[in-house]
C-alpha cells in the first residue's frame, strides 16, 4: 500500500471530525441550515445606519423618534447574533459557542448598565432581567417550542442528560442569585454584602465555565439533536465573510448600547403614564436579548430538533446568569451602585413550581403538547402577577 493510500482513510477521518464539529455548532447557534458564503445585507447595513441614526436623532424625544430607535435597536440585535454565529461557525468549538454566549450578554450587560447609569437608579434592574430571561427561557420559549414540535411530530425526543445538564447549572445559579440574597444575614434587605458578591459571581463564572467543558468537550453526544430530519452539514464561512464579520460584531454591539442609551428617557416616560411595575424593564431587556435565539429555537423546533431549541432557550439562561452577574458587580463597584437581587417570596415560589415542572418535562426523554401548554401558563402567571402582584 503506497504512502497516499495509507495516510487517506487517517485524512477522511479527520475531514469527518471537522464537518461534524462545524454541524454540532450549527446545530447548537442555530445556523444548520444558512448559508455560511454571504452575509445578508441587512446586516452589513444596520450596525452602521445604528451609529448614523444615534448621532442624528441623539435622545428620544418624541413616540416617533423613539419608535425608529426602538427599530434599528432591534435590527442591531439581531445583527450582532448574526455575526457572531458566523465568527463561531469558522473557529469551531469550544471557542465558537463561547463567542455567541458573550456576544448576547454584551447586548444584555450592555443595555443593563446604560440603563442603571443614564437614568433613574435602579439597583433591581439586573435582578429583574434575570429573574426575567429565566421564566421567560424555562417557560415561555421552552413552552412554545415543546408545543410546537409536538403539533408537527406529536412526541418529540430530546436527550435526558443534555436537559439535566442545563437545568443542573442553572437551578443553583437561579438560586443563589434570586433567592438565597433574602435569607443571608450580613447585610439586611434582598442584598448580598461585597464579600458575598464576589463568591456568587465567582460561582456562576466556575458553574459556566465547567458547562462550557461539558457541552463542547467530554458530553457533546448529550447536546446533538435527536430528531434531526436534515443530514446536511454547516459549511466552516470563508475567510472574507468572517473577517467582515469581526469588523461588523464590535460596531452592531456598540450602536446596541448607544440606542439602548438614546431609549431610555423615552422608556422611563413610557412606563410611567402606563403606571407599569419598575420590574417591566428588565423584562423588556430579557425580550430584545432573547430574539434572535427565540427565532432559531423555534425554527428548530418545528424541523423536529427539540434537542437544538432546548440547547438554544436553557442555554441562554445559563449563559446570562453565567456571565452577566459577574459582570454587572464588578461594573457596580465602579458606578458604586448597590446591586438589589433577592425576589419576592411569590415569585420564589412560583419560580420553585416552575422549576418542579421542569424537572418533569425534562425527566423521560420526550415529552407532549401538555407539558408545552403547561409551561405556557406559568409564563402567564409570571408576567400577570408583575403588573398585577
Amino acid at each position: 500500500m503506497s504512502g497516499r493510500d495509507a495516510r487517506g482513510p487517517a485524512r477522511q477521518q479527520h475531514e469527518r471530525h471537522e464537518v461534524a464539529s462545524f454541524r454540532r455548532l450549527g446545530h447548537l447557534t442555530g445556523m444548520a441550515g444558512a448559508s455560511p458564503h454571504r452575509i445578508p445585507l441587512h446586516t452589513i447595513i444596520l450596525p452602521a445606519l445604528g451609529i448614523l441614526t444615534w448621532l442624528l436623532v441623539g435622545k428620544a424625544q418624541s413616540p416617533v423618534t423613539a419608535l425608529v430607535l426602538a427599530v434599528v435597536l432591534l435590527g442591531n440585535v439581531i445583527s450582532a447574533v448574526h455575526h457572531a454565529e458566523v465568527i463561531a461557525l469558522r473557529i469551531g468549538e469550544p471557542f465558537g459557542t463561547l463567542v455567541l454566549a458573550l456576544a448576547v450578554t454584551v447586548i444584555e450587560v450592555g443595555m443593563i448598565v446604560v440603563l442603571m447609569v443614564g437614568g433613574e437608579p435602579n439597583p433591581a434592574l439586573m435582578r429583574d432581567s434575570i429573574h426575567a430571561v429565566v421564566m421567560l427561557v424555562l417557560h415561555g420559549l421552552a413552552g412554545l417550542c415543546i408545543v410546537v414540535c409536538a403539533i408537527y411530530h406529536r412526541e418529540p425526543e430530546f436527550h435526558v442528560a443534555g436537559a439535566n445538564a442545563f437545568l443542573s447549572v442553572l437551578i443553583p445559579m437561579a438560586v443563589l442569585v434570586l433567592v438565597m440574597p433574602n435569607f443571608v444575614a450580613s447585610v439586611p434587605g434582598p442584598f448580598y454584602s461585597n464579600l458575598q458578591l464576589v463568591f456568587v459571581s465567582a460561582v456562576c463564572l466556575a458553574l459556566y465555565g465547567a458547562f462550557l467543558f461539558i457541552q463542547t468537550g467530554w458530553h457533546r453526544g448529550y447536546f446533538m439533536p435527536v430528531g434531526d430530519d436534515d443530514g446536511r452539514a454547516a459549511e466552516p464561512p470563508g475567510t472574507r465573510i468572517v473577517l467582515a464579520s469581526f469588523g461588523l460584531l464590535p460596531v452592531a454591539l456598540v450602536a446596541v448600547v448607544l440606542l439602548a442609551k438614546s431609549l431610555t428617557p423615552a422608556l422611563e416616560a413610557a412606563l410611567a403614564a402606563v403606571q407599569a411595575p419598575v420590574a417591566v424593564t428588565g423584562i423588556i431587556i430579557a425580550a430584545i436579548v432573547l430574539l434572535p435565539e427565540s427565532v432559531a429555537a423555534v425554527r428548530a423546533a418545528a424541523r423536529n430538533r427539540l434537542q437544538s431549541s432546548i440547547n438554544l432557550s436553557l442555554g441562554s439562561g445559563v449563559a446570562s446568569i453565567g456571565l452577566t452577574v459577574p459582570t454587572v458587580a464588578v461594573v457596580s463597584r465602579f458606578i458604586d451602585q448597590p446591586l438589589q437581587l433577592g425576589i419576592s417570596q411569590s415569585n420564589s415560589i412560583l419560580m420553585g413550581l416552575g422549576v418542579l415542572i421542569a424537572v418533569i418535562t425534562y425527566g423521560t426523554g420526550r415529552t407532549n403538547v401538555l407539558a408545552g401548554v403547561v409551561h405556557l401558563t406559568l409564563l402567564a402567571a409570571y408576567l400577570f402577577l408583575t403588573f398585577v402582584p
